[in-house]
């Protein structure tokens, strides 16, 4: 499907109005690829999600000048990353979890880990911003 959506060029349309937002500003659009990544990889599974969005980041990246360590790298590995605990369909993994804790007769509902979920991925999405900006920005 992503081969499909590069092939038809929307990946390129996204690319080019995102990038247009950003204006050249890595560290707004860095932090905005942080935080968007983490809130859609907790609503998507974090796969599929950065199956379509590393094409875009690509775009970016060059456009930026396509450093292979860029910000934006980053930003999109840890935000999808970390915003997958978020809630219980954000990895897989989550699944496999609440699979065994209900096969052992402790069930965990959509809800309940949630709570805990939204916690823990706000918690590690600001120390994320905050070390993505001392990495490349303040100590840079």
């Amino acid at each position: 499907m992503v081969g499909a959506l590069i092939e038809t060029g929307v990946i390129a349309k996204l690319a080019g109005r995102l990038a247009s937002a950003i204006g050249g500003a890595e560290l707004g659009g860095s932090m905005l690829l942080l935080g968007g990544s983490a809130v859609l990889s907790g609503i998507v599974d974090n796969i599929p999600y950065v199956a379509t969005m590393a094409p875009i980041t690509s775009e970016l990246v060059t456009d930026m000048g396509g450093d292979p360590d860029h910000v934006m790298w980053w930003a999109l590995a840890l935000g999808a990353d970390l915003g997958g605990n978020a809630t219980a369909i954000g990895a897989s993994a989550n699944v496999v979890v609440l699979g065994i804790a209900e096969r052992n007769r402790h069930p965990i509902t959509f809800w309940q880990f949630t709570k805990y979920g939204l916690v823990v991925t706000a918690v590690t999405i600001a120390i994320s911003a905050l070390y993505l900006w001392l990495r490349y920005f303040a100590l840079a």
